[in-house]
């Protein structure tokens, strides 16, 4: 609690006190402030303004808010709690209304905390600089910051300025009220150049960033400067903005930093000719407190005149704020300054001695005139100054000597007028400031002009200042309507509450946008002029043409022109710069032609319309002549193209994704059956492939690459259609409501300051709530309140705001469609039904703006209990920050995908993608196995490498499609059942004949084994289900092995090759065994009977894309080869057949989410009979079983080989096998699970 102060209650209620002083003892940090009314008397008073003071007064303001609803009682208690804490040493209230009835008391509580205070004030020569220690070798840290505050009454001058490693610099400077903040690199500019605004620094770029407006007016204002990976974060007091800089032009490898003013070395030159005359408190660099290395004389220098207490300048500065405003004044010959946002405005006027007429000066077209008027004619007419609405202190000096009259703007040459008029320029006994007097009978001030609205300050009569405290003390002068000792001037403009690149102009009271050119339209330039689709173009009547389509309405994305075609279907052509056929001939030295195609509609424009889009279709043709396309059936692509997602496609027009085809292959039509693509035929006589590429995710086409024309015979000729869509899913998109319970329901309505609502409806009832969104006092609402009315509502804390359209005796339930937009922002809140003259009403001007809402959406229904709506709504856009759908499905449902799934976002929930797993199912758990016979082989074939077919110029260009061939890490996994042994488990091999096995050995061995001979053996059981193995390439060779999830093991050993372009991964039985290591080839003789399950090599599953995707993988299968289930954990039979139980089996229902059970009812005499034959047969079951496996047993052993020698399990013989070894495995290759 920082004060606690109760007024004395008196009796007469209006206006009796001018303001409530309370003084808080020192410089404190202000959170809230509660008022109620005193002990014994209610207190009644309805409204108040709340002033800080910490040098000068000043309003304390939240969203606009200056006058504040107080309490009704003596005992409720109003709170006004502060979004960011307030520095003051006093406050003063100034109550603005009461309620006539009753006395009048108030109790008046702060509450803060204290506040350290680290001041040095600087007088515009003297500055600090801080010096780092040298370091050779700089460590660039993560995150650095600068902080500090600072008042002044100067609007220019630099307050930081930093240099750094090869030519960087941050410069942060106050200019004309305004922060801005340099950053720059290489050469810094002269004082007098012009900085290049730019959205991302080059390589020699100078970038500049504003944030703040009205700093100068002798108030603390809060600067951060914080660094954070790639980019700066730039706030002052409440605004921040984020600013990208390439973490190698980051300034903040630093050798010193300036305070106050700029330290110029070498060609370096001072952006401002400033420096700053102000007070700078708390200067923090990384949570170091500079002004204490400054006071004790560590690290930091100083020079000029830098103290560490912050004097107080005398600037008594008054607000003419009203129409009844004005300040009298005795005197003759004056100075004065004045800042506003009017372009006109009355500043002075008098009475001339000897009745010779009446002086007026005042601002008109944003410039001073003079004029003097006598019974309705000039005398005088003097004009000087231009552009003196920009809310900066501007001076003027009004002098009379000898016949000569001057004027004098900003104390500048160029903006001085002078007259010579024939009579004497003498005051009579009055000056009038800013307005006169509102009496009848007031002679003397005559105002024909606009009242002035503004601040003026250091007013100067007679060649003497004006003391206005004693003004405000009635001592001299008079007044009317002021507000002494502050000035209450408002930058609306700053932030620009302008949509859409509008540009904002501001007045005393409000602003205005400038929507021009922008193609928007509104009070903040909100709403599109444009419609949204093609489609809507069509049902409002429109013919084929060029049309500016803004796909998302009032969203970010700019309009585009666009081509409608409007036929049975309505097409979006978006055309690009390369729909012409391209011919291509051999060219020495030329090995590929690359195409890039540029459209007309920008990445994010087009990635809008495709997705909005229910259809879009791209033609793409080939024609070619000793030029192979695809490269089909297995080699590398020779031409390939790309779109939106940046991925390579190898496909071609009529084909699907990820088959390596062209439409005849897919159709079986191809010149060539070999060959999936007419050109990969590489025939001398012409051929082409041409189709649509339909499939959303890969358009447009972006650029294209075609390789086969290095060839002396080759030649090719390609086209790329523009981009084609019709139909719009939010057009058609439509609910109906037929209860009047029923509603939608979306994430809460995020539209603070500005949103637009719009959707059809038709409908045969009476009323009904279309939308509605709640927060604790806001809400939103748009409703039918009649069959002729429509009422848009909503309430951001000035109490319930309604907006009307009636249809003028027209029923809207006529079960026809129409059409309703309701938009709120800032300044306005506007309904259109129809074509019914819309209605607008204007918000407060200084009123609360934000509108928080904290319940959800709810649309064609109600939480308020209001009735809801019966019928349709279609084509509904709410924005801002309502989208289809509720994202977020997998942070609570994630965790169902397993194996290494991704879960995917849907519309209505999620799915798993199994593309990376080796397992399938919705939820990526079933294992993908199948039982291997002694001749079963799949071996999948990687697409050759470019540097196998190429010369060595086209190697780093093949390399950018197929980058995985060249293995550095490697994750090998799969399970297996066997009793066979030995048996070659997997293999892998190169283009360059390296190779990698996994093996069984004969007596229960596992063993790796590469090329150059680097063996490794361990023990373990044959019938262990997984096993998993990594390995990393290179000069270490580090193996992993864990079988099960029981033992891991692992190893490292030396190397000096890679394992480069992989060919193929082999299951089973190597077919081709020419080039086989002959151990290797002896284990391979007799191929592999047993289950592999799951097998993964990286990201490729061999097995799972012979069993589920044999068509459009490059799998090759040979002999029998069927999905089973012996690769599940549960005992289950290893052959594939599999047994299954009809549901007719079962009596019960099915989908309940309950156990089927047996619904038949019979007695209990019946069911203890059944029960006890059960048991009697499982028990005589289990008898014969134990017999049967010990008789097995025995024969077990009695035919075991006798040829296999001991010393076969030595290192030198591991898989030396005898020609009897394939019958003794399939005598015993049985399992029995008990």
């Amino acid at each position: 609690l920082l004060i606690s102060s109760v007024t004395n209650p008196f009796q007469n209620p209006l206006h009796q006190c001018g303001h409530m002083l309370f003084s808080i003892g020192g410089g404190k940090a202000i959170g809230s402030i509660h008022q109620c009314g005193s002990i014994y008397f209610y207190f009644m008073k309805k409204k108040w303004v709340c002033q800080s003071s910490g040098g000068g007064w000043k309003e304390l303001q939240e969203d606009r808010i200056i006058a504040f609803t107080g309490n009704s009682n003596a005992d409720s208690v109003v709170q006004f709690k502060l979004q960011q804490p307030v520095f003051a040493r006093f406050l003063r209230l100034l109550p603005l209304d009461w309620n006539p009835n009753g006395r009048i008391g108030l109790r008046l509580e702060a509450y803060g905390c204290p506040y350290k205070s680290d001041v040095a004030s600087f007088d515009g020569s003297g500055c600090l600089l801080y010096k780092f220690s040298p370091n050779p070798t700089p460590i660039r840290t993560a995150k650095d910051s600068i902080s500090l505050k600072f008042k002044t009454l100067q609007n220019s001058g630099t307050l930081i300025h930093t240099e750094g490693l090869h030519d960087r610099s941050l410069t942060l400077e106050l200019h004309k009220g305004t922060l801005l903040l340099h950053l720059r690199k290489a050469d810094c500019q002269r004082a007098d150049s012009k900085p290049q605004f730019s959205a991302s620094p080059g390589p020699e770029s100078h970038t500049v960033v504003s944030l703040g407006s009205l700093l100068d007016d002798l108030h603390w204002h809060h600067v951060a400067i914080e660094r954070v990976s790639g980019h700066v974060n730039f706030t002052v007091d409440k605004s921040t903005q984020q600013i990208q800089v390439p973490a190698e032009l980051s300034p903040f490898e630093i050798n010193e930093i300036s305070f106050g003013g700029v330290q110029c070395h070498g060609t370096q030159m001072v952006l401002s000719r400033r420096n700053f005359h102000g007070c700078l408190e708390n200067l923090l660099w990384n949570e170091v407190n500079v002004n204490d290395l400054a006071k004790q004389r560590q690290k930091v220098s100083i020079t000029g005149n830098v103290t560490f207490t912050c004097a107080e300048p005398v600037s008594v500065p008054v607000t003419f704020a009203g129409t009844q405003s004005y300040l009298q004044l005795p005197g003759a010959a004056l100075h004065l300054q004045f800042r506003t946002w009017n372009r006109a405005g009355l500043l002075l006027t008098f009475d001339l001695q000897q009745q010779v007429g009446s002086l007026w000066l005042y601002l008109s077209e944003t410039r001073v005139r003079l004029q003097i008027h006598k019974a309705g004619r000039i005398l005088l007419d003097v004009v000087t100054g231009f552009g003196l609405n920009d809310g900066q202190w501007h001076s003027v000096d009004l002098t009379a000597r000898r016949g000569r009259l001057t004027i004098t703007v900003d104390k500048e040459e160029s903006s001085t007028a002078h007259a010579s008029p024939s009579f004497p320029v003498v005051s009579g006994n009055n000056l009038f400031f800013g307005g006169c007097p509102d009496s009848k009978n007031n002679q003397e001030c005559r105002n024909p002009f606009n009242v002035f609205q503004g601040c003026m300050r250091h007013i100067r009569v007679d060649n003497n200042a004006v003391d206005l405290i004693k003004v405000q003390q009635m001592l001299i002068g008079n007044y009317s309507d002021l507000q002494i000792d502050m000035c209450g001037i408002i930058d609306r403009c700053s932030p620009s509450h302008c949509e859409h690149r509008g540009r904002c102009t501001q007045s005393w009271s409000t602003f205005h946008c400038n929507c021009s050119n922008t193609g928007y339209s509104g009070a903040t330039c909100h709403s599109s002029v444009y419609e949204q689709s093609c489609e809507v173009y069509k049902h409002k009547g429109n013919t084929t043409g060029l049309y500016y389509i803004d796909v998302d309405g009032s969203g970010l994305i700019k309009p585009q022109l666009i081509y409608c075609n409007m036929t049975d279907k309505t097409w979006m052509v978006i055309q690009h710069n390369n729909t012409e056929l391209t011919k291509l001939k051999a060219s020495s030295g030329i090995n590929q032609h690359l195409a890039y195609f540029n459209y007309s509609a920008d990445a994010e424009q087009l990635g809008a319309i495709i997705t909005q889009a229910e259809h879009c279709e791209q033609e793409v043709f080939y024609h070619c002549r000793k030029s192979r396309l695809l490269n089909t059936p297995d080699g590398s692509p020779f031409t390939w193209w790309v779109g939106r997602t940046d991925e390579p496609q190898t496909y071609w027009g009529g084909a699907v994704p990820g088959s390596q085809q062209c439409g005849c292959g897919l159709q079986g039509n191809c010149i060539d059956s070999d060959h999936y693509c007419n050109c990969d035929a590489d025939r001398k006589e012409w051929a082409a492939d041409s189709g649509l590429l339909i499939h959303k995710e890969n358009l447009p086409v972006r650029w294209v690459v075609v390789g086969d024309i290095q060839r002396p015979e080759s030649e090719a000729a390609y086209r790329v259609s523009p981009l084609r869509c019709h139909g719009d899913k939010n057009f058609w998109n439509a609910a109906f409501f037929n209860k009047e319970t029923s509603y939608l329901h979306f994430p809460t309505f995020h539209g603070e300051l500005s949103a637009d609502i719009s959707f059809l409806f038709k409908t045969t009832a009476s009323s009904g709530v279309f939308l509605e969104n709640l927060g604790i006092k806001d809400f939103i609402r748009v409703e039918l309140s009649s069959p002729m009315e429509v009422v848009f509502s909503f309430d951001v804390g000035n109490g319930p705001f309604e907006v009307r359209v009636e249809t003028g005796g027209m029923a809207l339930n006529d079960d026809r469609w129409h059409r309703v937009r309701a938009e709120r922002n800032v300044k306005e809140a506007s309904l259109c039904v129809d074509s019914f003259p819309g209605t607008t009403q204007k918000a407060p001007a200084d009123g609360h703006i934000h509108l928080q809402l904290n319940s959800q959406l709810f649309v064609g229904g109600t939480a308020s209990r209001m009735k809801g709506f019966l019928g349709c709504i279609r084509s509904a856009k709410i924005t801002p920050g309502v989208s289809p759908g509720c994202p977020g499905h997998c942070s609570s449902y994630g965790h169902l995908c397993q194996n290494q799934a991704r879960c995917v976002e849907r519309y209505n929930g999620f799915s798993c993608d199994c593309g990376l797993s080796a397992y399938a199912g919705p939820f990526c758990q079933r294992e993908v196995s199948a039982y291997f016979k002694p001749g079963t082989s799949v071996q999948y074939t990687f697409k050759e490498p470019y540097e196998l077919t190429r010369n060595t110029s086209t190697q780093s260009q093949s390399s950018s499609i197929y980058s995985d061939l060249t293995l550095r890490g490697e994750n090998v996994s799969f399970s297996f059942r066997t009793t066979q042994s030995p048996a070659l488990l997997l293999y892998i091999c190169s283009y360059y004949r390296e190779y990698l096995a996994v093996l069984l050995n004969r007596n229960g061995k596992k063993q790796r084994d590469f090329k150059k001979k680097i063996q490794i053996k361990k023990y373990f059981l044959a019938f262990l289900n997984i096993s998993m193995i990594r390995m990393f390439t290179g000069s270490i060779l580090l193996f992993c092995f864990q079988i099960d999830q029981q033992r891991r093991e692992d190893f490292n050993l030396s190397s000096d090759t890679e394992f480069n372009a992989i060919k193929s991964v082999v299951l089973g039985k190597v077919q081709e065994s020419g080039e086989l290591d002959p151990e290797i080839a002896r284990l391979n003789s007799l191929g592999f009977s047993g289950c592999l399950s799951v097998v993964q090599f990286n990201s490729i599953t061999p097995l799972k894309a012979a069993l589920l995707y044999p068509n459009t993988s490059p799998v090759i299968v040979t002999g029998p080869l069927a999905e089973s289930t012996c690769g599940s954990s549960s005992p289950a039979n290893t052959y594939p057949a599999e047994t299954t139980h009809p549901l007719s089996d079962h009596s019960g229902t099915v989908g309940t989410g309950e156990p089927i059970v047996n619904a038949i009812k019979s007695d209990s005499a019946l069911i203890g009979g059944v029960i006890a034959v059960v048991i009697f047969v499982i028990l005589s079951a289990l008898a014969v079983m134990v017999r049967f496996l010990y008789r097995r047993k025995v024969t077990f052993h009695s035919q075991e080989p006798k040829s296999i020698k001991p010393e076969a399990d030595s290192p030198e013989y591991p898989f030396h096998s005898e020609p009897t070894s394939q019958n003794v495995l399939s005598e015993n290759q049985k399992e029995y699970f008990i």
